[in-house]
């Protein structure tokens, strides 16, 4: 990227540009070709300020309520298949205030049923900490399963994910169904989620190819301008492949057009559920 940007400064067709988006634009393609990265971003952004995460204030049970309700999508299907599309993956902090809230809401309707579909076809935001609470509850409590391993690179720290031996109410188990819905917009913590429970063996990805996002990103002001760049500044490093899901994407087990996901979910749950009583007949 220095190398870049020493040749940008002296890059008379750059210099010429007066619109400061269009220049950020131009920086961006520039720095992406350089460093093969698609993930990392130029603009420019006046006035902006970096700004610490406040403290989760405390906030009455029934605006969570709503809060849940906003984000999360809970249907039972016809077969009895659960159904639940997720917008952002909260983190340990919010799940332990939320907890009552998504017992009631989400996961006592949804625990009964014999197979589930989790839509993470529109999923682009989420915490590092939530990842070993969702896929715990689809593993059992022992033995403990090492999850993910992270490099984050402004703390020059590894942080290693394993599932969790306790949770806010029951498992799923690990003998029903689990069927993953991905798109080409499915982005950083669900990724991660995703490409865990597939090769635990869990879980079934159906749909596109994921973003190949990252689990951090942080944005950094270029010296005394009003430019910045996102750039991420974290690793996720599957400990069973050795290998990260980062800008390649997951891979589904069955492509096919996002908007398809769904259907196509439903039919390999309902052919799941006629394999014993084929087998049989076929006996």
């Amino acid at each position: 990227m220095e190398e870049a940007i020493d040749a940008a400064s002296s890059n008379t067709e750059i210099l010429s540009i007066s619109d400061p988006d269009m220049l950020a634009n131009v920086l961006t393609d520039g720095v992406k070709k350089t460093i093969s990265d698609p993930r990392v971003k130029v603009t420019y952004e006046p006035g902006f300020v970096l700004a610490e995460h406040p403290a989760m204030p405390d906030i009455p049970p029934e605006q969570l309520a709503a809060m849940i309700k906003g984000t999360v999508k809970v249907e039972i299907l016809e077969g009895n298949i659960g159904y639940l599309k997720i917008q952002h993956i909260i983190g340990e902090e919010m799940a332990q205030k939320v907890g009552p809230v998504l017992l009631e809401y989400i996961w006592d309707k949804i625990l009964p049923t014999s197979a589930m579909i989790l839509d993470f076809r529109s999923t682009l935001s989420g915490e590092l900490s939530g990842i070993p609470y969702i896929v715990s509850y689809f593993t059992d409590p022992e033995p403990l399963i090492h999850i993910d391993s992270v490099y984050d690179r402004t703390a020059d720290l590894t942080i290693e994910l394993w599932s969790m031996p306790t949770l806010l109410g029951k498992r799923y188990g690990t003998s029903k169904s689990l069927i993953i819905l991905t798109s080409k917009d499915t982005l950083g913590i669900s990724e991660d989620v995703a490409y865990c429970l597939k090769n635990l063996k869990r879980a079934t990805i159906v749909g596109e190819k994921t973003a190949g996002g990252t689990v951090k990103m942080d944005k950094i002001k270029v010296g005394d301008t009003d430019f910045y760049v996102t750039v991420p500044v974290a690793k996720s490093i599957n400990p069973i492949t050795g290998k990260s899901w980062e800008i390649t994407g997951v891979a589904p087990d069955v492509d096919v057009p996002s908007e398809d996901a769904l259907d196509a979910a439903i039919a390999i749950i309902k052919l799941r559920a006629q394999i014993p009583a084929l087998a049989q007949a076929a006996a």
